[in-house]
């Protein structure tokens, strides 16, 4: 990734030397980096009221406790990293479900479709 970087660095600094930046709106302004244009207006209010308040969202919360475990799951051993492989497994089922289930919905079905061909072959064996 190192390399990727150099190149794209070497590639601003020459774009820069051309002027090509040159004349963008808000040039010579401090960006403003608090808004969080990612966020549809009608949450704005609401998510800035929970920063303020040093509360996050679910959903923030949910992948940071992924990102935690999965470095936990990278030095753990023995007992500890299955513990830690089955929190994941269960912080990742949280995510989808906060996200709405969908893929959770289709895999449930899934699974249901398979232990019912397993169930009517075992039948028709007996």
């Amino acid at each position: 990734m190192q390399i990727l970087d150099m190149l794209a660095e070497q590639r601003i600094l020459e774009a820069i030397e051309r002027g090509e930046f040159d004349g963008l709106p808000g040039s010579g302004r401090p960006l403003d980096l608090d808004e969080d244009m990612t966020v549809p207006e009608e949450l704005r209010v609401a998510y800035r009221i929970l920063k303020n308040a040093g509360l996050l969202p679910r959903e923030v919360e949910l992948r940071r406790e992924i990102h935690d475990t999965r470095e936990l799951i990278r030095v753990a051993t023995g007992a500890a990293s299955g513990a830690a492989g089955r929190r994941l497994q269960y912080l990742l089922m949280c995510l989808e479900m906060q996200r709405g289930g969908e893929g959770l919905a289709a895999a449930a079905e899934t699974y249901l479709t398979q232990v019912g061909e397993r169930m009517d072959r075992a039948g028709s064996a007996c």
